[in-house]
């Protein structure tokens, strides 16, 4: 099986450190994930304001944040205000089509400050975003999931974030998470040193991030921030991979079937042609309705022109 090893480009939002995975070089989604940056992990002195990420857009996908240390405030145009903590799912819809979009804030909060009494001075999370089939008509939404699947298997704890999985034992498990098309995402925690065995399903995509620590996989090293990538080609008649890995090693383990449509990114919009991502620039720079108000005292962050050499 071929196995590519993505590294990150390293950046900065809301003043926190993220390694951003996807888009990287050229490679395509990985089934309908098209967005992969892990922020942190970051620690804060008890002055600092932590992340604070200004009033933004997005048009044709869902944000999915998964927590795994630290607590964030989500506010969004739909008037949601929602905590997120440590090992849950925040999911956020734009809406597909020019008559859609939505705007949101994030920012960090600790026990002073509306988070929960044992909040931590730090954050280590996963923002991914899901491109959105743009021939289906879907609407605005947000969903909060404080309780997801989890499960003890070989030396790993297993948390199913999104979609259906089976286990290697035969069990299935299915999240709760709102999904519009077919994938699957599963955090792998190493509570010893040892393999762990992840099935695979037939026409998906498959990625790997590793949080913390490092995996082998059929001679190949992924370190921390870097990405497994392998397309469904390369597991053509494959139903398993093998991880090996230490203790305390975490990892993201994405995958999905590819959308039908082509999925262009610019900025915090995503669209399946060139003129659409223009319009969705012209729209929230000049306050068109359609992305909402956000109840936060937090910048409004303009949208930057599209590049000349932009191809769609």
């Amino acid at each position: 099986m071929t196995i590519k090893t993505l590294k990150p480009r390293l950046a900065e939002v809301g003043g926190i450190p993220i390694a951003r995975l996807l888009p990287n070089k050229g490679h395509q989604p990985i089934g309908a994930w098209c967005f992969l940056d892990h922020a942190g992990p970051v620690e804060f002195a008890e002055d600092e304001a932590g992340m604070q990420v200004g009033r933004h857009p997005h048009t044709n996908l869902q944000t999915f944040s998964w927590m795994l240390e630290g607590e964030v405030l989500h506010k969004d145009s739909l008037g949601n205000e929602q905590v997120i903590t440590q090992n849950q799912v925040n999911v956020m819809t734009a809406g597909t089509g020019l008559t859609q979009g939505i705007s949101h804030t994030e920012q960090s909060v600790f026990p002073d400050t509306g988070g929960s009494p044992d909040a931590a001075y730090g954050l280590s999370m996963v923002q991914l975003w899901i491109a959105l089939p743009t021939d289906q008509k879907i609407e605005r939404s947000f969903h909060h999931y404080p309780a997801l699947p989890t499960w003890r298997e070989q030396n790993a704890e297993m948390v199913l974030t999104t979609g259906s999985y089976v286990s290697v034992s035969g069990e299935r498990y299915d999240a709760p998470t709102i999904q519009y098309s077919k994938m699957v995402g599963i955090d792998v925690n190493f509570l010893e040193d040892g393999e762990v065995t992840l099935h695979l399903e037939s026409g998906f995509e498959y990625g790997i991030l590793v949080t913390e620590g490092q995996i082998e996989s059929e001679g190949n090293i992924c370190e921390k921030d870097q990405l497994f990538r392998f397309h469904d080609a390369d597991i053509a008649g494959r139903h398993y991979i093998k991880l090996v890995a230490k203790k305390g090693t975490r990892i993201m383990f994405i995958g999905g079937e590819p959308l039908n449509n082509q999925v262009l990114l610019w900025w915090n919009f995503v669209a399946d042609n060139k003129q659409e991502i223009e319009q969705s620039i012209s729209d929230w720079n000049n306050g068109h309705e359609r992305f909402g108000e956000v109840d936060s005292n937090l910048e409004r962050l303009p949208a930057p022109k599209l590049p000349s050499g932009f191809k769609g």
